[in-house]
C-alpha cells in the first residue's frame, strides 16, 4: 500500500474533512455542506485514494459522489481551473483506486465517461452540485466524470 500523502500538503478544510471521515467511519464528514462551495445542502462525499503517477504515495481526497447503477460517479473539476486535478492523472496512470464510502472500503477500477455516459451523468452531477455548471463554463477542458466499480 503506498504512503498516504502528508498533511500538511492539504488546504485545512479538506484535512479536516478527511481526518473526521476517517475517525468516524464517515458517520461524520459522509455529508459535507455544499454551500461553502456556493452549492445548496448537504450532499453525500466519498474519500478517494488514488497512487501518484510520480511519487507512488496515496493521496486521499474527499470527492462529492453520485451513483450510476452500482458504481459510484465523481467529477474532476478541481473548480474549473484550467489542468486536470492530480487525482485524476493519477487515476490515469493506475486505474486501481481505493473507496470508502461511510464505513464501506473497497477497491475500485476507475473510468473515465465516455460521450454517452457523460451526456447521461453530467446533469445528475449538476443536480447534486449546482457550481459545476459554473465550473464547466471557466474552462476550456471538458470536465472529466470519472465511473468508480467495485472489483
Amino acid at each position: 500500500m503506498p504512503e498516504p500523502n502528508k498533511p500538511s500538503e492539504l488546504p485545512s478544510w479538506i484535512k479536516d474533512h478527511i481526518s473526521r471521515y476517517v475517525a468516524t467511519n464517515g458517520e461524520d464528514g459522509y455529508l459535507w455542506d455544499a454551500s461553502l462551495g456556493g452549492g445548496k445542502g448537504m450532499v453525500a462525499t466519498l474519500l478517494l485514494t488514488t497512487t501518484g503517477r510520480k511519487s507512488g504515495k496515496a493521496l486521499t481526497l474527499p470527492l462529492i459522489l453520485g451513483r450510476s447503477g452500482s458504481d459510484y460517479v465523481v467529477v474532476a473539476s478541481k473548480g474549473g481551473a484550467p489542468a486536470h486535478p492530480a487525482w485524476y492523472l493519477n487515476l490515469e496512470a493506475n486505474s486501481l483506486v481505493q473507496v470508502q464510502v461511510k464505513a464501506d472500503k473497497f477497491t475500485a477500477r476507475a473510468h473515465t465517461a465516455d460521450a454517452q455516459e457523460r451526456a447521461a451523468l453530467w446533469p445528475k452531477m449538476v443536480e447534486i452540485y449546482g457550481p459545476y455548471e459554473h465550473y464547466q463554463a471557466k474552462t476550456d477542458r471538458q470536465i472529466p466524470i470519472v465511473v468508480l466499480t467495485r472489483v
